[in-house]
Protein backbone atom coordinates (compact mmCIF):
# COMPACT_ATOMS: atom_id res chain seq x y z
CA UNK A 1 0.00 0.00 0.00
CA UNK A 2 2.79 2.42 0.92
CA UNK A 3 4.51 1.71 -2.41
CA UNK A 4 1.25 2.35 -4.30
CA UNK A 5 0.80 5.67 -2.55
CA UNK A 6 4.39 6.60 -3.32
CA UNK A 7 3.92 5.79 -7.02
CA UNK A 8 0.63 7.66 -7.11
CA UNK A 9 2.29 10.67 -5.48
CA UNK A 10 5.14 10.54 -8.00
CA UNK A 11 2.67 10.25 -10.90
CA UNK A 12 0.59 13.19 -9.59
CA UNK A 13 3.75 15.25 -9.14
CA UNK A 14 4.70 14.60 -12.76
CA UNK A 15 1.26 15.67 -13.95
CA UNK A 16 1.44 18.88 -11.96
CA UNK A 17 4.91 19.57 -13.31
CA UNK A 18 3.85 18.94 -16.88
CA UNK A 19 0.95 21.35 -16.39
CA UNK A 20 3.09 24.24 -15.15
CA UNK A 21 1.35 27.45 -16.06
CA UNK A 22 2.23 31.06 -16.69
CA UNK A 23 1.57 33.24 -13.64
CA UNK A 24 -0.83 35.82 -15.11
CA UNK A 25 -0.50 37.98 -12.01
CA UNK A 26 3.27 38.34 -12.38
CA UNK A 27 4.35 41.99 -12.34
CA UNK A 28 5.81 43.29 -15.59
CA UNK A 29 6.32 46.71 -17.11
CA UNK A 30 5.33 47.48 -20.66
CA UNK A 31 7.84 49.13 -22.98
CA UNK A 32 6.61 52.56 -21.82
CA UNK A 33 7.40 51.71 -18.19
CA UNK A 34 3.78 51.23 -17.09
CA UNK A 35 3.36 48.59 -14.38
CA UNK A 36 1.03 45.83 -15.52
CA UNK A 37 0.60 42.05 -15.51
CA UNK A 38 -0.19 39.37 -18.05
CA UNK A 39 -3.82 39.17 -16.86
CA UNK A 40 -5.04 40.94 -20.01
CA UNK A 41 -3.81 37.96 -22.06
CA UNK A 42 -5.59 35.26 -20.07
CA UNK A 43 -7.52 32.99 -22.43
CA UNK A 44 -5.28 33.78 -25.41
CA UNK A 45 -2.55 31.64 -26.94
CA UNK A 46 0.78 33.33 -26.22
CA UNK A 47 4.12 33.21 -28.00
CA UNK A 48 6.54 34.64 -25.44
CA UNK A 49 9.98 35.60 -26.78
CA UNK A 50 13.14 37.12 -25.35
CA UNK A 51 14.34 39.57 -27.99
CA UNK A 52 17.32 41.75 -28.85
CA UNK A 53 17.88 44.51 -31.41
CA UNK A 54 21.50 43.72 -32.31
CA UNK A 55 21.36 39.93 -32.60
CA UNK A 56 21.92 37.70 -35.60
CA UNK A 57 18.32 36.57 -35.10
CA UNK A 58 16.85 40.08 -34.93
CA UNK A 59 15.26 39.58 -38.35
CA UNK A 60 12.91 37.16 -36.58
CA UNK A 61 10.90 40.23 -35.57
CA UNK A 62 9.53 40.06 -39.12
CA UNK A 63 8.30 36.48 -38.65
CA UNK A 64 6.92 37.25 -35.20
CA UNK A 65 4.93 40.17 -36.60
CA UNK A 66 3.69 38.01 -39.51
CA UNK A 67 2.52 35.29 -37.10
CA UNK A 68 0.85 37.88 -34.88
CA UNK A 69 -1.02 39.44 -37.79
CA UNK A 70 -2.00 36.06 -39.23
CA UNK A 71 -3.35 34.57 -36.00
CA UNK A 72 -4.28 37.56 -33.84
CA UNK A 73 -7.99 37.43 -34.66
CA UNK A 74 -8.00 33.72 -33.77
CA UNK A 75 -6.53 34.40 -30.34
CA UNK A 76 -2.71 34.61 -30.61
CA UNK A 77 -0.68 37.32 -28.92
CA UNK A 78 3.09 37.62 -29.26
CA UNK A 79 4.76 39.06 -26.15
CA UNK A 80 8.34 40.33 -26.55
CA UNK A 81 10.69 40.74 -23.60
CA UNK A 82 13.97 42.47 -24.49
CA UNK A 83 17.01 40.98 -22.79
CA UNK A 84 20.61 42.15 -22.71
CA UNK A 85 22.11 38.96 -21.23
CA UNK A 86 23.45 37.49 -24.47
CA UNK A 87 26.42 39.33 -25.90
CA UNK A 88 24.99 42.69 -24.73
CA UNK A 89 22.86 42.69 -27.90
CA UNK A 90 20.05 44.78 -26.40
CA UNK A 91 21.92 47.84 -25.05
CA UNK A 92 19.29 50.47 -25.82
CA UNK A 93 16.75 52.18 -23.62
CA UNK A 94 13.09 51.20 -23.74
CA UNK A 95 12.38 54.20 -25.99
CA UNK A 96 15.17 53.16 -28.38
CA UNK A 97 13.95 49.56 -28.46
CA UNK A 98 10.36 50.64 -29.12
CA UNK A 99 11.47 53.00 -31.90
CA UNK A 100 13.69 50.35 -33.49
CA UNK A 101 10.93 47.72 -33.45
CA UNK A 102 8.26 50.02 -34.82
CA UNK A 103 10.33 51.67 -37.54
CA UNK A 104 12.46 48.73 -38.67
CA UNK A 105 10.02 45.83 -38.35
CA UNK A 106 6.65 47.61 -37.93
CA UNK A 107 6.02 45.63 -34.74
CA UNK A 108 2.47 45.94 -33.40
CA UNK A 109 2.53 43.18 -30.78
CA UNK A 110 3.18 44.05 -27.12
CA UNK A 111 6.72 44.91 -26.05
CA UNK A 112 7.87 45.00 -22.46
CA UNK A 113 10.82 46.47 -20.56
CA UNK A 114 14.11 44.59 -20.47
CA UNK A 115 14.31 41.65 -18.11
CA UNK A 116 16.76 38.93 -17.22
CA UNK A 117 15.84 35.42 -18.33
CA UNK A 118 18.65 33.51 -16.56
CA UNK A 119 20.59 33.71 -13.34
CA UNK A 120 19.91 35.07 -9.88
CA UNK A 121 17.81 37.94 -11.25
CA UNK A 122 15.73 35.74 -13.56
CA UNK A 123 12.30 37.32 -13.94
CA UNK A 124 9.41 35.39 -12.36
CA UNK A 125 7.85 34.89 -15.79
CA UNK A 126 10.95 33.07 -17.00
CA UNK A 127 11.11 31.06 -13.79
CA UNK A 128 7.68 29.73 -14.79
CA UNK A 129 8.61 29.24 -18.44
CA UNK A 130 12.03 27.63 -17.97
CA UNK A 131 12.43 26.95 -14.26
CA UNK A 132 12.56 23.61 -12.50
CA UNK A 133 8.76 23.18 -12.52
CA UNK A 134 8.41 23.87 -16.24
CA UNK A 135 7.90 21.06 -18.74
CA UNK A 136 10.82 22.72 -20.60
CA UNK A 137 13.32 23.54 -17.86
CA UNK A 138 16.75 24.93 -18.42
CA UNK A 139 18.54 28.16 -19.05
CA UNK A 140 17.71 30.22 -22.08
CA UNK A 141 20.59 29.71 -24.50
CA UNK A 142 20.19 32.84 -26.63
CA UNK A 143 17.95 35.64 -27.82
CA UNK A 144 14.71 34.71 -29.61
CA UNK A 145 13.93 31.58 -27.62
CA UNK A 146 10.17 31.14 -27.94
CA UNK A 147 7.60 29.63 -25.56
CA UNK A 148 4.14 28.70 -26.76
CA UNK A 149 1.50 28.95 -24.04
CA UNK A 150 -2.03 27.57 -24.38
CA UNK A 151 -5.25 29.44 -23.62
CA UNK A 152 -5.23 27.85 -20.16
CA UNK A 153 -1.78 29.27 -19.40
CA UNK A 154 -0.01 25.94 -19.69
CA UNK A 155 3.41 26.02 -21.36
CA UNK A 156 3.02 23.84 -24.46
CA UNK A 157 6.31 24.08 -26.33
CA UNK A 158 9.73 25.67 -26.35
CA UNK A 159 11.46 26.64 -29.56
CA UNK A 160 15.12 27.52 -29.45
CA UNK A 161 16.54 30.66 -31.06
CA UNK A 162 17.34 29.13 -34.43
CA UNK A 163 13.75 28.03 -35.04
CA UNK A 164 12.12 30.75 -37.12
CA UNK A 165 8.73 31.99 -35.86
CA UNK A 166 7.19 31.43 -39.30
CA UNK A 167 8.65 27.92 -39.69
CA UNK A 168 6.23 25.04 -40.39
CA UNK A 169 7.02 23.67 -36.91
CA UNK A 170 6.02 26.85 -35.08
CA UNK A 171 3.07 27.57 -37.39
CA UNK A 172 1.66 24.07 -36.84
CA UNK A 173 2.06 24.36 -33.06
CA UNK A 174 0.32 27.75 -33.01
CA UNK A 175 -2.54 26.46 -35.17
CA UNK A 176 -2.98 23.42 -32.92
CA UNK A 177 -2.98 25.58 -29.78
CA UNK A 178 -5.56 27.90 -31.31
CA UNK A 179 -7.83 24.93 -32.17
CA UNK A 180 -7.68 23.56 -28.62
CA UNK A 181 -10.44 24.83 -26.38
Amino acid sequence: MRRSLGLLSLFWGCLVTLRAAVPYDVAVKDIDGKATSLAAYKGRVLLIVNVASECGYTSQYQGLEAAFRKYQAQGLTVLAFPCNQFGAQEPGSSAEIKNFCSTTFHVTFPLFEKIEVNGAKRHALYSALAGKDSPFPGNIAWNFTKFLVGRDGVVLQRFEAGVEPDSPEVSAAIAAALRAK
